[in-house]
């Protein structure tokens, strides 16, 4: 499995791909997203959440932890209200390294 530091930068080259399965097949069927204040349960419910999210730019600014439970802290930019903001992504993976849960908070 990758270390954190891999992990978060194939995350954050997924979620600006022009090939959006890029993103999708990071996470597990099972998977729980929280993100500005609602949670989204499920891989069919991260489609439709991520279907919502303007396109941005990610600015990677710190990484820590483990292969299996990381957090990376991003200054995302983009077409929305208070852009820039610098967000806390923090992720857990499971043995085959799929996302289990991924909580976004300021």
């Amino acid at each position: 499995m990758q270390d954190a530091q891999q992990f978060a930068k194939e995350y954050f080259d997924a979620a600006i791909a022009s090939d959006r399965e890029r993103y999708f097949v990071l996470f597990g069927d099972d998977v729980v997203v929280h993100d500005d204040g609602h949670s989204h349960q499920g891989l069919a419910a991260v489609r439709r959440w991520r279907a919502e999210v303007p396109p941005v730019r990610y600015d990677i600014h710190d990484v820590t932890g483990t292969a299996t439970a990381c957090t990376a802290v991003a200054e995302v930019s983009g077409d929305f209200p208070g852009s820039p903001v610098t967000l806390r992504f923090s992720f857990e993976r499971d043995a085959r390294g799929k996302i289990t849960l991924l909580d976004i908070a300021p």
